[in-house]
């Protein structure tokens, strides 16, 4: 079952991220359940989890961004796409990006973007399986620097 996040989807989702981003740092302040609870609460931002049999087995989250050019009609970020390891293989990473595609074009959005960091073969096979094409757009990425706020 494809559903909006829950209260209660915390400690699921923060599971599933971790598999995504193992090398992150366990937040012990409670940062991150507050920036989980402003993503349920904020229009516009839709944290999606997939269920089989009641277990949260997958996760996507869905920017919705206004826009003033294309007549007005918002687009769309994804990220954060993740599959249990458990559950993987089995079409389930398809479903909940299909999902979450629907939930874009709902919204009225004239596309959606989806940035990987993986260098693996199959997971841009994946995504270009799912309809994104890599050729449509060339994305940057900027960070602060690690020292002072230098860029």
């Amino acid at each position: 079952m494809f559903r909006e996040a829950r209260s209660g989807d915390f400690e699921d989702v923060i599971r599933l991220y971790r598999q995504l981003q193992p090398e992150d740092p366990v937040l012990k302040d409670g940062s991150d359940a507050a920036a989980f609870e402003q993503i349920l609460g904020s229009p516009g931002l839709h944290l999606f989890v997939f269920e089989l049999d009641g277990v949260v087995v997958a996760t996507t989250y869905l920017n919705v961004i206004p826009n003033v050019t294309r007549s007005a009609s918002p687009y769309a970020v994804i990220e954060n796409v993740v599959v249990d390891k458990s559950h993987r293989a089995l079409g389930l990473g398809k479903e909940i990006v299909d999902c979450t595609l629907r939930a874009a074009w709902e919204a009225g959005c004239y596309k959606a973007m989806l940035v990987t960091g993986s260098h693996n073969p199959a997971t841009h096979a994946f995504y270009r399986a799912c309809g994104f094409s890599s050729d449509a757009k060339t994305a940057y990425l900027a960070r602060p620097s690690r020292r002072t706020g230098e860029q």
